[in-house]
């Protein structure tokens, strides 16, 4: 038998998260409710199981795992119609909150899932001890790269908007389909930052810059969340 790790994570009660992770795709296999709440759910080949702690605060929490898959897109949009189909929406502010594949400077690309318990799991495709990868070539790629660590992986949401924005202003420059990308992202890190009135004008700005038919096609992902961002605005 291959040995396994499944981690244990906390929660407020049990019917703050399972209906999240049913959302999400996953079956509830084990549930008791006394004398101690306890859970657990699998996804193919994702298990995790849950604890209930009266009084837990999310905010609070330092519940983290580590998923790898083998293609984070893919697993993303299933995540994302699952949440929209529950919840009408794809969360991506406070607990819960889901962000959006990205690269990230010095550490795997992925995406992570932040659960009504305050629990991260961090999907990436390669380990930590695989992240080497070969830099962003544009320097506002390497700005989002970096914003992304500071913002996804270490949910310091200030910081990272600091980095875009002053990015954003030392390459002015840059062409417009290198700008968008960051712009959309610091949108969305906007919106996430409960900042609603600075996440439209990005948007409206994003609107605005002229791109040929093969820019959009290169910029096709942060083009779709550029419109769900303003697709949520709107609500």
């Amino acid at each position: 038998m291959r040995e396994r790790a499944i981690p244990g994570l906390p929660c407020r009660q049990l019917d703050d998260v399972l209906p999240f992770y049913t959302a999400l795709g996953f079956a509830v296999t084990f549930r008791q409710d006394r004398p101690n709440p306890y859970a657990s759910v699998r996804r193919g080949g994702i298990e995790l199981h849950f604890f209930g702690v009266p009084g837990f605060d999310p905010a609070q929490s330092m519940g983290s795992t580590v998923v790898i898959v083998p293609d984070t897109a893919a697993l993303h949009a299933d995540f994302a119609a699952g949440l929209r189909a529950a919840f009408g929406k794809v969360p991506v502010s406070g607990i819960p909150r889901m962000t959006r594949p990205r690269r990230k400077s010095g550490a795997p690309g992925g995406f992570s899932v932040v659960d009504p318990g305050g629990n991260w799991l961090r999907i990436s495709s390669r380990s930590d001890d695989e992240a080497v990868d070969t830099p962003p070539e544009s320097r506002l790629a390497r700005v989002v790269a970096t914003a992304a660590r500071q913002g996804d992986s270490h949910g310091d949401v200030d910081r990272a908007i600091d980095v875009l924005r002053t990015g954003l202003a030392r390459h002015a420059g840059a062409p417009p389909a290198e700008r968008l990308p960051a712009l959309v992202y610091l949108a969305e890190l906007q919106v996430r930052a409960g900042d609603r009135d600075a996440a439209a004008g990005l948007l409206a700005e994003v609107r605005a810059l002229e791109l040929t038919g093969a820019e959009r096609e290169a910029v096709a992902t942060d083009l779709a969340t550029a419109a769900e961002l303003a697709a949520d605005l709107d609500h």
